[in-house]
């Protein structure tokens, strides 16, 4: 499925901002199933200086910074992309969740070792609270990985409810799963924290879902804004991306646009400015299917 992808960022500031830096990951990620013919990022006003690298992740990432007075600054991402559906993976294929703890342990071979960085507390995926209690629910002994890790996903789906009132972009994992609430950044998070907990992989990824999805099909929640979700290493399948937002294995309705270790490595947007004082911030996103393509 080929999709028309924009994404339009709005700061309006009570005052001028005199000087600003901003780093942007809203440029598309190639993947296995996902093909970006292109995408471009349009500022206004015009940055006096940008440019454009791959971060530690390699994720595609724009530096700009802006020194001339500014009340209002327009990102706007535009991209074309061909997302396949995934492949299907049985999950009793995959290694039972000790061994692949044990092949993270040892990190004796490439696939591994570059496994190995997410299993490790991020800002926002460090707990105190008793994550591993919850996580080893989907894995009594000898479970498949990715058996364990979709029964995660479910009951995650099923014990925290979706509120766009309860948490921000700042809000710890723990705070999440003491009020069993938030979006989908914040279920992802629960994801991965349980995941860690108990010495596996996982990482955040960030994207978009479906505007419209097809005739007969629910609307998924988190259409109209960026997305989130979180993927764990089973091998021998490689990495598997799933939605508890939404309980599902992530599909072609799914469009990536970069992974780290938490919302923080992979924020749309970010930065630094001098002055603007209070601030408002307007956020659009639309997903179409190109007809035809």
């Amino acid at each position: 499925m080929e999709y028309l992808v924009r994404h339009r960022t709005t700061y309006r500031y009570l005052q001028d901002v005199s000087y600003s830096c901003h780093l942007a990951h809203l440029r598309l990620r190639e993947t296995p199933s996902q093909h970006v013919f292109n995408s471009a990022v349009t500022l206004d006003p015009e940055p006096a200086s940008r440019a454009n690298r791959p971060d530690y992740f390699g994720n595609d990432c724009e530096w700009f910074t802006l020194d001339q007075p500014h009340a209002l600054l327009e990102v706007l991402a535009e991209s074309r992309v061909r997302v396949n559906p995934p492949q299907a993976h049985d999950a009793r294929l995959s290694e039972s969740w000790e061994t692949v703890r044990g092949r993270l342990e040892a990190a004796d071979d490439a696939e591994s070792r570059d496994a190995v960085q997410f299993i490790f507390d991020s800002p926002l995926t460090a707990f105190s609270s008793d994550v591993a209690a919850y996580a080893i629910k989907s894995f009594p002994p000898g479970q498949k990985l990715l058996s364990g890790a979709l029964d995660l996903m479910k009951r995650i789906h099923q014990d925290f409810r979706y509120d766009t009132t309860v948490t921000d972009a700042t809000t710890p994992v723990d705070r999440v799963f003491e009020i069993r609430a938030g979006v989908c950044q914040d279920l992802a998070h629960v994801g991965i924290a349980a995941m860690r907990s108990l010495g596996l992989a996982a990482r955040y990824v960030s994207g978009y879902l479906l505007t419209q999805p097809p005739p007969g099909m629910p609307r998924m929640l988190g259409a109209d804004a960026s997305h989130a979700w979180f993927s764990v290493w089973a091998p021998p399948l490689g990495w598997i991306d799933l939605d508890p937002t939404n309980n599902v294995a992530v599909g072609e309705g799914h469009v990536t646009v970069a992974y780290g270790r938490d919302y923080g490595d992979v924020s749309p947007l970010n930065g630094i400015i001098l002055g603007g004082h209070d601030h408002v911030i307007e956020v659009g996103v639309d997903v179409i299917p190109v007809t035809g393509a």
